[in-house]
């Protein structure tokens, strides 16, 4: 069995070489390993690196990027029966990292896959926490809801051919297919075994376009969505108190508490602002999405 691990890249010289030694050094079971590159016009030392390690290259012209088109781009490409999802900034946690994420696949109990996020070194404190609440200590093999995240995850050739990501959201792509799946009876399995640390340096206008981005994506997926200038300043407050006594149990709130508040500010002016202009959705959802500490339930 051939596993593909496709890796979207736009100058990702900063990590990809740890990446990439940390896909050369997984424990496999017997199957065999390729490591597809879609590159949208790196100007560093990215192609270089990917050459070095002898991964297989593809291209997308960045006028035609979209984050759905860019992975059909590297799927259709691709030899593998199974394909692996990995951001060229996200470092594999262990050498069992591909074993593990693929298991639900091969084992025929899940469709879908995806893994752990950790932060790292540059990670901000607030993000730290999201990871928290998106990706927990316990595994659901399957889950219940269509959450997924294409940092770090899996499916095979058969179901891409079958579903394809959709090609003109600007982001949650991953979400998109899975639903459709799910509505289709397919099942998606979290695998907290399968860790990757996940390294954002975003400035702060990044880290609020990111959001911005992916709550105008999110109308496509949960089109009810609507976040009114109210609940923005609701969730920024309780996201900063709660981060904060975080903080303080974490014994860092001088440090982390500035770039507490400036992340909340960040995600949450960018998540209204991509969103603020569609239908209210009922308040047990949308809290269940953006409240902190709020495990997704559905």
């Amino acid at each position: 069995m051939l596993v593909s691990i496709v890796i979207r890249t736009l100058n990702e010289q900063l990590h990809l070489a740890e990446l990439l030694k940390g896909i050369r050094s997984q424990v496999t079971d017997g199957f065999d390993i390729e490591s597809v590159i879609v590159d949208s016009g790196s100007t560093d030392d990215t192609l270089a690196i990917a050459e070095r390690f002898g991964c297989r290259i593809t291209n997308i012209d960045k006028q035609d990027f979209t984050f759905g088109r860019s992975l059909n781009v590297g799927c259709e490409f691709a030899d593998g029966e199974i394909l692996v999802f990995v951001s060229g900034h996200c470092i594999p946690s262990s050498d069992q990292w591909l074993l593990e994420l693929v298991r639900p696949l091969r084992e025929g109990v899940a469709q879908y896959t995806y893994g752990r996020q950790i932060g790292r070194d540059t990670t901000k404190f607030s993000e730290l926490k999201i990871f928290d609440k998106y990706f927990g200590l316990i595994s659901k093999i399957p889950q219940n809801g269509f959450f997924s995240n294409n940092a770090n995850a899996a499916t095979t050739k058969k179901i891409w051919s079958e579903f394809h990501f959709n090609e003109q959201v600007t982001g949650l792509e991953d979400m998109e297919l899975t639903k459709r799946l799910c509505e289709k009876g397919g099942k998606i399995a979290y695998v907290s075994e399968a860790g990757v640390y996940h390294i954002h340096n975003e400035s702060w206008r990044q880290t609020r376009r990111r959001y911005e981005r992916e709550s105008i994506a999110l109308q496509v997926i949960m089109p009810d969505v609507h976040i009114s200038l109210v609940d923005m300043i609701r969730y920024i407050l309780a996201s900063v108190v709660s981060d904060s006594r975080a903080a303080l149990r974490e014994r860092c709130f001088i440090k982390e508490f500035v770039g507490i508040v400036v992340f909340r500010l960040a995600q949450f002016t960018g998540t209204y602002r991509g969103n603020h202009d569609h239908r209210i959705l009922s308040r047990k959802r949308k809290e269940n999405y953006f409240y902190p500490n709020n495990r997704l339930k559905d």
